[in-house]
Parts: structure tokens; sequence; C-alpha cells
């Protein structure tokens, strides 16, 4: 066999070994094609659900929206409480269904991972034996190629040849290239809807403190009322008359301790307060989760008694609660069966108050130091300090600025 016959031999021989490559590569994509497929179907439907609930979800909202501009009746505020109450589930149902696209989702990314490898490794074996038939036929330099064949064309079917080899590994390189980085934007794409799941667990938990709150609230309700409606507009005239009072008490008990506070900071009697300006607060029990933020729309006696003034903190009965920062208590309520609190004061600018407490350790006037224990929590409807209006287990907790509520997530680390 003469040179010109083998050079066209080795050719067609790599144009046969991509040629198989290119074709099991193909055949193994085929496959998981037909499986992506399928899970796009089924994302789609997810998703169909998804946007279904969502339409649900806003015809609840409207409802709410609506029966909060009508007139405060018995009737209308166990329907407001149903109608936040069927909110709340709908929601429930929408994240669960987002998990489940989520979870879809990773299984289509996974494929696609999958995808990805197959074709890096066949990349790998094209670059491999690209490399060593290049390494054969650079052992032969063109000199011998001369010698043992002096046709010119022979010389120039050979560097034909290499130049094939070496336009196959650039492509195959740039190949590998392209995958591996679509490779790397389908890790992070799982990653992050891995992400996307924990964080809706999270909100689902707390979606059902939510659920189990308002079914509190319209039980308690229930329970205060029998069903009369004089009894509801006297609770309710109550309740309006009982925050009145202890909000004009909060601010004057506040404005009073920061009097007492300054007049004895002159005469250096007191110990150091918190720096002047904005406070980074510690959490004043274990960060467990948030069952009702600041200003919450979905707060079960927004009707009843206005905003939300601070968040409520997930705590079961008895948990030991901590002074958010080192401060004077300018009050330490023991309400007995109503509702009891601490309030300190940490700067010129800055307070805390301590709602649905169990337990009272601290007394007024006394100094106390960041997460240094003031009393226990409380909340369980019907036991000392809970209040008429607790919903369950749990520690009110508020910051004010200059008197006036402010979003304590601002402040907390």
């Amino acid at each position: 066999m003469n040179k010109k016959a083998a050079i066209i031999i080795f050719i067609l021989f790599i144009s046969a070994f991509f040629a198989k490559s290119i074709y099991v590569a193909q055949a193994a994509v085929s496959d998981i094609k037909k499986e992506v497929k399928q899970i796009q179907q089924q994302i789609e439907e997810k998703k169909k659900e998804i946007d279904d609930l969502a339409e649900e979800q806003e015809s609840y909202e409207r409802s709410i929206n609506k029966l909060q501009k009508e007139a405060k009746t018995l009737k209308n505020e166990i329907s407001l409480l149903d109608a936040k109450i069927a909110k709340i589930r709908t929601e429930i149902r929408k994240n669960e269904k987002e998990i489940d696209y989520l979870n879809l989702s990773i299984k289509n990314i996974q494929f696609r991972i999958l995808e990805k490898e197959r074709q890096i490794k066949n990349q790998k074996s094209q670059l491999k034996r690209t490399l060593q038939l290049i390494r054969k036929q650079d052992k032969n330099d063109y000199l011998s190629v001369l010698i043992l064949n002096p046709s010119l064309s022979s010389l120039a079917n050979k560097i034909h040849y290499l130049k094939t080899l070496e336009k196959n590994l650039l492509y195959s390189l740039r190949q590998f290239k392209t995958i591996k980085s679509a490779l790397e934007e389908q890790r992070l794409a799982k990653r992050q809807n891995l992400n996307k799941i924990q964080t809706i667990k999270a909100k689902i938990e707390t979606q059902k403190s939510k659920l189990v709150a308002t079914k509190q609230a319209k039980s308690s309700l229930l329970d205060q009322t029998r069903g009369a409606e004089w009894k509801f507009q006297s609770l309710l005239a109550q309740a309006i008359k009982e925050e009145r009072q202890r909000e004009k008490e909060i601010q004057l008990l506040e404005k009073t301790a920061r009097e007492k506070l300054a007049a004895l900071e002159k005469k250096k009697k007191i110990s150091e307060l918190e720096e002047e300006g904005d406070i980074i607060f510690s959490w004043p029990v274990p960060k467990e989760g948030i069952t009702c933020k600041f200003h919450d729309p979905d707060y079960p006696y927004i009707h009843i008694i206005g905003q939300h003034s601070g968040i409520d903190l997930r705590a079961s009965q008895g948990t030991p609660v901590r002074a958010a920062a080192s401060g004077y208590v300018a009050r330490a309520k023991d309400g007995g069966m109503g509702y009891s609190y601490i309030m300190i004061i940490h700067n010129k600018k800055f307070s805390t108050l301590y709602g649905h407490l169990s337990k009272i350790s601290v007394s007024q006037g006394e100094y106390i130091r960041r997460g240094e224990v003031i009393g226990k929590s409380g909340g369980l409807p019907g036991t000392p300090g809970a209040g008429r209006f607790s919903t369950g287990p749990h520690l009110h907790f508020e910051v004010r600025a200059n008197g006036i509520p402010v979003d304590p997530l601002d402040y907390l680390l």
C-alpha cells in the first residue's frame, strides 16, 4: 500500500470515528429529550394549577378589602375572618404547588446536566483520539515522507490530513468549553431552585401559623360574644378603649422615663446607655420564625384594634425572653389575666416593648444589660399575661423610634 492510500484510509477512519461518536451522542440525547419533554409537560400543568390558585387568592383578597370597608358587625367580622382563613389556605396550597413545580424543574435540570456530562465525556474521547492520531503522525517528519515517497502529492496529502485533525481538535475544544459552561449554568440553576424550595417551606410554616392564629381569633370572638351583636359591639368599644389607653400610657411612660434618665445622666447617677443613633438589636427569643409581621394585612384583629405595631415571634409558652439591648425598664406591667408587657428605654431615640408575657422578672427603673432574661413568653389564650386578643403562644416585640413604632426587622441582627 502506498503512502497516498494510507493517508486516505486515515482520513476515512477519523471521519468514521467522529461520525460514530456523533451518532452515539445523538441517540443518548434523543432518549433524554423524550424524558425532558414529559417533564416539561408536567411543569406546564403545574404552572396552570399555580396560576389558578393565584386567581383564587386574588378573589379572596378582593372579598377581604370589601369586608374591611363595611360596617363593623359580628357577621361581617366572622365573614372577614372566614375569608382570611380561605385565603391563607389557598396561599399554602399555592406554595405547595410551587414546590412541586420547582422539584420538576430540578428534575428537568438534572436530565440536562446528565446530557451535558455525556457530551463532555464524548468530547473528551474525541479529543483524546485526535491527539493520539496527531502524535502518531508527528513521529514521521515531512523529510521522511519525501525520502520514502518523493511525490509532492504525498506530502500535500499528509499536510491536508494533519490540518484536518487540527481543525477537528480545535472544534472539539470549543465544543468542550461551551458544553462545560452550560453544565455549570445548569448546576447553578439547580442550587438556586433548591434554595427557593427552602424559602417557600419556611413561608408555608409561617402561613400555617397564621392559619392557626386566624382560626383561634374566630373561635375567641365567637366565645366572647356568644353570637350576640350587642356583645360584639361592647367588646369592640372596650378593645378600642384599651388599645388607646395602652398607647397613651406607653407614650407617657416613655416621655417620663426619658426625662428622669436625662436628669440622672447629668448627675452621673446612671449606667451607660446605648450609643446615640441607630441600634442593632439582638433577637429577644430564639430565631424560629415570624408569625405576624409589622403592619401585617393578615393580622386577625386589624379590623378591631388597628395595625399590628410590632412583630410576633414564634415562641412556645414559657420561653425565656431577653433584653434586645441594654437600657432602663420604663414599665414592667403585670396585667394579671390581662395584657402583661415590659418596656425598655435604650437611648434618647429607641425603646423596645415585649408583650403577652406569662412572667416578668424585672422591675421598673432597673438597669438591664443586653441578653439578660427579663421574663417569659406567653400568649396562650386564657393564661396570665396573654390579654384579650392573643391568638396563641408567641412574643409580641416592638421597636419604637422617638415613641413611634417602626419595623423591628430593620434593626434586628
